[in-house]
This record gives structure tokens, sequence and C-alpha cells, in this order.
């Protein structure tokens, strides 16, 4: 297959390597003027792995998304709105399959990815995500693991599983798209809650933070129409461990470096996604205090340690 891949940081670049890896023909696009683009235009190597040299390099988007069967997106999920007017404009094929390998919620409306894709290219974008656990530096040391594919459309499902399944990768087939999109988001935010511990030397408290997460955001899921147990699954509390204890888990960093007062300078989609399930919380009426306190700490500047104690060690509740 032919397969092109949009955004070239560590994980787009990650998911050139891997397309390759497996016996696929890859184009890796980059914004012009990218600076991880001029790296691997350069070197042909980033901080975390080297592309083969049979892994063309591209800034033109057209061609790019010319040369595809299968499209990778890996980007700022905040990106993604504008960046699919460029995919409008560029004349993007409408059977074409978009593949989202990122998570998010859109912040200031709480929309899924797959909700932004469909309202700026055309209802019937033949879209999907690929999320769950892992890590670039894992896979590249061929460590293995399980992720999952999810996708309104059953029969595409199956496609990009039976596409990407590798003795490195194995795949499921995602069932509830909506759980899926919502808990592969939300797991980012208990991933600087988790960093936050971390920092206050409150590690004990993460069994805690895993447990109450994951029964806050079925609630969420389970109003907004999905099905609660999806968060049990390999989107959320499946990614627990790559995101709210590896070293290698950006958001869980940013959690912790906040707490110590260090600046962070790597992407922690974690923290637009605290602002979208706020909005969401107050529309479907389910309290995310997780995620409140989060927000609490970023940007209201509260005390730390005194809202994760409150939040963790306040009176006694039926579990």
């Amino acid at each position: 297959m032919k397969i092109t891949v949009l955004g070239c940081g560590r994980w787009g670049s990650f998911h050139a390597w891997y397309a390759d890896h497996i016996g696929h023909d890859v184009t890796l696009w980059g914004r012009p003027g990218s600076q991880h683009l001029q790296e691997l235009l350069e070197t042909r190597k980033n901080e975390y792995l080297s592309l083969p040299a049979s892994i063309s390099l591209t800034s033109d988007l057209k061609a790019a998304l010319d040369a595809a069967d299968i499209c990778i997106i890996s980007i700022s999920a905040q990106q993604l709105r504008s960046f699919a007017r460029q995919l409008k404009a560029a004349g993007f094929a409408p059977s074409l399959p978009f593949v989202l390998a990122m998570k998010g919620l859109e912040e200031g409306s709480g929309k899924r990815l797959t909700t932004v894709m469909a309202e700026e290219l055309e209802p019937a974008v033949r879209t999907a995500v690929w999320v769950g656990p892992g890590h670039v530096q894992d896979f590249i040391s061929g460590m293995p693991n399980c992720m999952v594919i999810a996708s309104a459309d059953e029969g595409l499902t199956h496609f990009l599983v039976d596409t990407f399944t590798s003795p490195l990768i194995r795949f499921y087939y995602g069932q509830d798209l909506l759980g899926i999109e919502i808990g592969a988001a939300a797991k980012n935010v208990m991933g600087i809650a988790a960093g936050m511990l971390d920092g206050a030397h409150l590690t004990s408290l993460k069994g805690a933070l895993m447990a109450r997460g994951a029964h806050e955001l079925s609630v969420l899921v389970a109003a907004m129409g999905g099905q609660a147990m999806t968060v049990y699954g390999l989107s959320h509390l499946g990614d627990y461990e790559a995101t709210l204890f590896s070293l290698h888990s950006n958001n869980r960093r940013f959690g912790q470096d906040f707490i110590e007062g260090r600046p962070f300078k790597k992407l922690a989609e974690g923290v637009s996604t605290t602002e979208a399930l706020l909005d969401l919380s107050q529309k479907y009426g389910v309290e995310l205090p997780i995620t409140a306190a989060v927000h609490a700490i970023i940007k209201e500047k509260k005390d730390p340690h005194e809202v994760l104690k409150n939040l963790f060690l306040r009176s006694t509740k039926c579990e």
C-alpha cells in the first residue's frame, strides 16, 4: 500500500518508520519551513529514530495526498481544524481514508477530532482513529504492544487493522468510536495528574488516581451516548501504564515539571484537553473532579499541594 503520513514530529516520524518497517511504500510530509522536516532532510534522523532511505520526504501537501492509498495524520489536535481546511484546498480524494494518530478534543468546543474532520471536509469523509499504549522509544527498540483502530465504518476499521497489524503492534477492532476518542484524549489529563503526584511526592496515590479517573470518565462517556466499559479498554485504562508511569510520557513529565517549577518545551496535549473536558462536564452534567483539579492548578494557579490533598484525601466516600 502507499501510505502518506502528514506531520513529521515524534509520532509522525514513527508512523512513517513503522509503515515502512512492515513493507509499505511511504511518504512523510512536513510543513514548509518545519524544523522537524529540515532535520530529517539533512540527517534522516531525529532524537527518536533514523528513517530509511526508502521513505520519501516532502513539503508538498498535494503531492503527498496524491501519492496515498491511506493517509495518517499526526499533528497537534488543536491544529486539526485549520489543517483540514488545507486538505480541502489541496483537493483530497473523497475516497481517501484518513487515520488520526493523535489524541485530544477541540478546545473551545469539546468536539471529537472525527467530528472536526466531518465538519471541515464532508460528512462522509472516511476517518478512523489509531490510539492506545506505547512509546516511540519502546517500539523502535523492538518492544511490542497492543493498540486499537476505530471508525464509524466497520469495514474501514477492519481494512486498516489488516493493513497495519504486525508482530510489533497487534491491533484490536474498536467498537465504540465516541468512547475511544473521549477515553484516549482524557488519559492525557490523567497523565498530567500523575506527574503532579510525582512532583508533590504523592506517588502512592496513583492507584486512587487510576481507579477514580477511569470511573469518572466512564460516567461521562455513558452520558454522551457511548459505552461506559470502553474506558476500561486500550484507549484509556489500557494506556495508563504508558502515560501515568513511563519516563517517556510527555504529559506525566509536564505535570511533574509544573509542580517542580521546571520549564517544559514539548507538546502535552492534556493541557488543552482539560478545557475541552470541562466544557463537556458542564454540557452533560457530569462531575470530573480530577480534570477540575488539574485545571485549577495549571490555569487558576491554585496551590497544587492543597488541591491534590483535597482531591484525594477528603472525607471518606463510598467507592
